[in-house]
């Protein structure tokens, strides 16, 4: 992750600004994606030395007045100008000591008891913790997996997902969020690294450093053995547990999916007993 934090926010978004939605008159060839930096300056209220001085890092600690015009110019949500500003409140820290993430064992219990398929992950996207039923509703939701690195990497995972393009933005922009006090955390310099590598999507995602809200969201899910689950995914957090979440997916009661994800849970019930049927 770059240590200009602040400067490769302002530039990336600077560059998904189309001119005239900013008000501009656009005549001729523009050379340039986005906006340019003294029109960023201009339609800001501040210098055209100041701002360039913001994206190259030479200045990091920015009013919130001048950040708050900034994201004006730049159409920010409320969650993109909070993320903004908090670029500027990051101090460089000593490497955190990676640290064995516990799930609290009253979440745990839930997740036996549960007859929904849930599963807890850290900030960074890893699974911690899971049921029977999350499982049935992807292999691939076990302790150790990272959700990130499953939908961008694993075509099983991509299979399951029909509108798997449209996902990718938001997973992206939630993991940003997730990750951002974690700034310099090695582990999530390794993460992004690799699917930097690995996947252009991702690498083209990521360049854009879009920000969204750790929410629920609907969901589609085309499972290979009970079809098309329309879902709800809600992402819950756990108190004072460091960030981690509990996802819970949930269908309407009495819709095609709450049954078919019935379907699912009785399929699931004898591999969880060991159980197996006779073939």
């Amino acid at each position: 992750m770059s240590t200009n934090a602040l400067g490769a926010y302002l530039r990336a978004r600077r560059e998904l600004v189309d001119p005239a939605d900013a008000g501009l008159r656009v005549v001729g060839v523009r050379r340039t994606p986005g906006l340019r930096r003294e029109e960023v300056a201009t339609l800001a209220g501040i210098s055209a030395d100041y701002y360039l001085r913001l994206e190259q890092g030479r200045d990091r600690n920015p009013s919130v007045p001048v950040l708050e015009a900034i994201a004006r110019v730049f159409g920010l949500d409320a969650e993109a100008t909070q993320y903004l500003l908090s670029l500027t409140a990051a101090r460089p820290r000593a490497p955190r000591r990676p640290r064995r993430e516990t799930v609290p064992a009253g979440v745990r219990q839930l997740l036996d008891v549960l007859d929904l398929p849930a599963f807890v992950e850290s900030r960074m996207f890893e699974v911690l913790a899971t049921n029977r039923l999350a499982t049935a509703l992807s292999p691939r939701i076990r302790p150790g997996t990272n959700r990130l690195r499953d939908v961008f990497l694993d075509p099983d995972e991509r299979d399951l997902l029909p509108d798997w393009e449209q996902a990718l933005g938001g997973m992206v922009a939630a993991f940003r969020t997730s990750v951002a006090a974690d700034a310099g955390d090695p582990r999530v310099e390794q993460l992004v690294g690799e699917l930097s590598l690995a996947s252009e999507p991702f690498r083209r995602l990521w360049a854009r450093h879009d920000v969204k809200p750790l929410a629920g969201a609907p969901m589609r899910l085309r499972h290979p053995d009970v079809g098309l689950l329309e879902l709800r995914r809600e992402k819950l957090s756990i108190g004072d547990s460091g960030g981690q979440l509990l996802v819970v997916y949930h269908a309407e009661p009495g819709s095609d999916s709450a049954r078919a994800l019935a379907l699912l849970g009785s399929l699931a019930a004898p591999i969880a007993t060991g159980n197996r049927p006779a073939t």
